[in-house]
């Protein structure tokens, strides 16, 4: 492929993109929400405990009930997965992790619509799928949300 003055203007727009992107809201308090997790000692001791419960969840799953430490694993995991549920950083976290991911959808979806209307764009949230350019042939029997 050769490196035309067209590529150049585009990836010229897509490092203004990533400037825009990285100035924004939502990705400024991601950003600060993970940095207020990730610097409590505590809750990353806690996020490594689960993260270890999960290896050992998944071992149990393998056997089901007949495991011999199955009640016990089911028993901490769901209380280690709920303290965390729990922890407001954890919580801001997710929240921002969610606002951030649906203006990465938007600007999916605009990049999308950008190139042709029927370009079918996969996203997290279901308000944006509307818009994604499927109109009930993808193939998923509605698992876009379309109207299959």
């Amino acid at each position: 492929m050769k490196m035309t003055s067209e590529w150049v203007m585009i990836l010229d727009e897509v490092d203004q993109l990533n400037e825009m992107i990285h100035a924004s809201e939502p990705y400024l308090q991601l950003v600060e929400a993970s940095n207020r997790v990730y610097s409590n000692k505590q809750l990353v001791q806690q996020i490594q405990d689960f993260s270890k419960m999960k290896e050992q969840y998944e071992d149990v799953q393998r056997f089901g009930k007949y495991h011999p430490d199955y009640s016990t694993i089911m028993k901490s995991i769901r209380a280690q997965k709920r303290a965390l549920d729990l922890d407001e950083e954890i919580c801001a976290l997710r929240m921002a992790e969610t606002t951030f991911q649906d203006l990465l959808d938007e600007i999916g979806v605009l990049v999308g619509k950008t190139v042709s209307d029927s370009v079918k764009v996969p996203v997290s949230n279901p308000f944006f799928s509307s818009d994604s350019g499927c109109g009930g042939s993808c193939g998923t029997g509605g698992g876009c949300s379309c109207s299959a």
